[in-house]
């Protein structure tokens, strides 16, 4: 498995990811749903990672895709610093495995690849949540190092969040 930025030539296989995962998971490709051009999604993806033309609460990131061959996996997004929703809800690292490739250990292989790249950004220790029922992440988070903070509760989450900390 391949953790890297998209390129043109993945839009057959990004489409097809998007497609499959959006009924399931509508954030796959954060804002983008299709309403304009691939080129057009990879140029706001760069400007995004640099900072610029952020929609309203996002932060810097740095979004990367999972590939197995040919076939588009999962997404992963690196933000490079935390703001107050993140710090409560979404943490330094996020990722989706799409639906049909699920279950294989490519959400371990993409967060393990994803962690140099954090180290690269000046992150030390990464925050990483997820839902307390979710056994997937919480075997993925805690495969990569994850130790389990605190069990978070709050207004802003419908269930309580598991906040892990891995040191890079």
């Amino acid at each position: 498995m391949e953790l890297r930025r998209l390129t043109l030539a993945d839009e057959r296989a990004f489409r097809a990811a998007l497609a499959e995962t959006l009924p399931s998971d509508p954030e796959f490709a954060h804002q983008y749903r299709g309403q304009f051009p691939y080129a057009e999604y990879l140029r706001q993806l760069a400007a995004h990672e640099r900072g610029e033309e952020l929609p309203e609460g996002f932060v810097p990131g740095t979004v990367l895709y999972g590939f197995v061959g040919a076939d588009c996996v999962g997404r992963l997004s690196i933000r490079h610093r935390l703001n107050p929703w993140l710090e409560k809800v979404g943490g330094h690292i996020g990722y989706v495995t799409v639906p049909s490739h699920r279950r294989r250990g490519y959400a371990t292989e993409m967060l393990r690849q994803s962690l140099p790249f954090a180290r690269a950004l000046g992150i030390t220790r990464a925050l990483l949540t997820c839902d307390d029922d979710n056994q997937g992440s919480i075997r993925t988070i805690e495969r990569c190092g994850g130790v389990l903070e605190r069990l978070y509760e709050g207004p802003e989450v419908a269930r309580p969040k598991r906040h892990y900390r891995v040191d890079l």
